[in-house]
């Protein structure tokens, strides 16, 4: 469980993009879907084996206080993490986590929120699947590429991808401004036809945390970006738009 709960804060709360976590459980699959407050990021995930402690529908709040408790030296070895259940209604839920460390004198409780208010706040975002024009995994270098010419163009929040032969460009600003390209990837099979401005920030704080031996790059001209982290206990996929 500590292993799982940990996953789920470093591919979540840990981009500053996503502070608020619906887990979705049932006995075949465990799901975990978070949104950005302002939309421009939503993810899907899915663990490779189903967690049956925590079948049902319940909301993850508060991620930085999940996050310190996983932290914490008085749970770093020999720990306990158990789900705290309730019976209502004759069905079970889980209501929390209760942590206590191995001496049994240091002790917290992490609450979940309920179906009904993680439904709300996060009302569901279907994905209706697109044609990705580019696929692709990027490499370490691409990525540090990335992260160096968004810190020579900071003053714009969007870059521009475009396809040149096999080679996927990114280029921020213009000719009446400040701006720079590079190439991110070559090798490229497909091809883009629309020049989308893409934001920085969150796609950026993503490829950060990649595993780049599990790591998938797709763009597509209807004006999607997805980038798909496989952490080895579960798969998370990013739905990022292009502004308008």
């Amino acid at each position: 469980m500590q292993d799982l709960l940990k996953d789920i804060v470093s591919h979540t709360f840990s981009l500053g993009l996503l502070d608020i976590v619906k887990v979705t459980g049932t006995s075949t699959k465990t799901s975990i879907d978070s949104m950005s407050d302002n939309r421009t990021v939503v993810m899907f995930g899915e663990t490779h084996t189903p967690y049956p402690e925590i079948e049902g529908v319940f909301g993850m709040p508060q991620l930085n206080k999940l996050k310190y408790y996983l932290d914490c030296p008085e749970y770093k070895e020999d720990a306990t993490i158990d789900v705290i259940k309730l019976t209502k209604d004759n069905e079970t839920i889980p209501v929390g986590l209760h942590f206590e460390n191995k001496d049994k004198d240091f002790k917290n409780d992490y609450r979940f929120m309920n179906s009904a208010i993680i439904t709300e706040k996060l009302k569901p975002v279907t994905f209706k699947g697109v044609k990705w024009n580019v696929e692709l995994n990027p490499t370490v270098q691409s990525i540090q590429r990335f992260q160096y010419q968004a810190g020579a163009n900071t003053e714009h929040d969007t870059f521009i991808a475009r396809t040149d032969g096999d080679k996927l460009k990114f280029t921020f600003g213009n000719s009446s401004t400040h701006g720079g390209e590079f190439i991110f990837a070559t090798g490229l099979t497909g091809k883009l036809t629309k020049e989308w401005p893409w934001p920085v920030a969150p796609i950026l704080a993503i490829l950060k945390i990649a595993d780049v031996n599990n790591t998938q790059f797709s763009i597509s001209d209807s004006g999607a970006l997805q980038i798909t982290l496989d952490s080895g206990i579960a798969m998370y996929k990013y739905i990022i738009p292009a502004k308008t």
